[in-house]
């Protein structure tokens, strides 16, 4: 994104509260067309909160946040799916008594009813395993393919911007890497990605930037190899993730 270019998202002052609890509290964040962006923090720092204001399901309480420079506040989450911002969720983020075609359709439900197979198709082409397996229960797959499902899934909406919830949620290294790869290959055809995820390394290896929050504050942003050598900010989700 270059310095004039107008973000698809962005935050300024944003603040996000449940009930009487202020859980983002003066957050500035941007994501641009083209661009990988890690959001990263410990446990409970609201980095699902803010990509579910981004979503629509959380009200904003202060500051603003738009959608290509305008007010996106009062938009349904259905309407900014249909403007191209679609959350993956985190986890095995699939139907499992439903086929791989199925999830896939279930992933067009913004799409007008007579384009939704032809997007599947079109995904499918993407996925070529998947289309080998489309009449699978996405129970039966494993971890890693029922990932890349849900990753088809969120691409049906078309994006223009995807924002993935704990990718690497339960999943070797190897397989979140192979999801980091196709995520990257968005980017590059202009998709904005925002990748929430404890898998600190890696996640920074394949981003631009990098936002680093701490109980709802944003404590870093820049470049990611500059978060990287943050030892000081990173410790706290290193040792949390020992722990668990």
């Amino acid at each position: 994104m270059t310095a004039k270019a107008v973000p698809i998202v962005e935050a300024r002052g944003l603040r996000v509260a449940y009930g009487k609890v202020t859980v983002l509290d003066d957050v500035d964040f941007r994501v641009g067309s083209g661009e990988v962006v890690a959001l990263l923090g410990t446990n409970g720092a609201g980095k699902s909160t803010l990509l579910k204001t981004i979503s629509g399901i959380l009200a904003v309480r202060g500051g603003s946040l738009t959608l290509d420079g305008e007010d996106m506040t009062g938009l349904t989450p259905a309407e900014i799916v249909g403007r191209g911002v679609v959350q993956m969720p985190g986890g095995r983020a699939t139907f499992p008594g439903l086929s791989v075609r199925e999830n896939l359709v279930i992933g067009g439900v913004t799409v007008p009813k007579g384009d939704r197979e032809e997007r599947v198709d079109e995904v499918l082409a993407q996925f070529p395993w998947l289309a080998e397996r489309q009449g699978q229960l996405a129970g039966t797959l494993s971890g890693g393919q029922q990932q890349m499902l849900a990753l088809a899934r969120a691409l049906i909406a078309r994006p223009r911007l995807l924002m993935i919830d704990e990718l690497s949620l339960g999943l070797a290294p190897v397989i979140v890497a192979e999801l980091l790869e196709i995520v990257t290959g968005l980017a590059a055809r202009g998709v904005a990605v925002v990748i929430v995820d404890q898998h600190v390394n890696l996640a920074l290896e394949y981003s631009d930037r990098a936002y680093f929050l701490e109980r709802g504050r944003v404590r870093f942003e820049g470049p990611a190899a500059d978060l990287a050598g943050r030892t000081d900010l990173l410790r706290a989700v290193f040792f949390a993730g020992a722990v668990a």
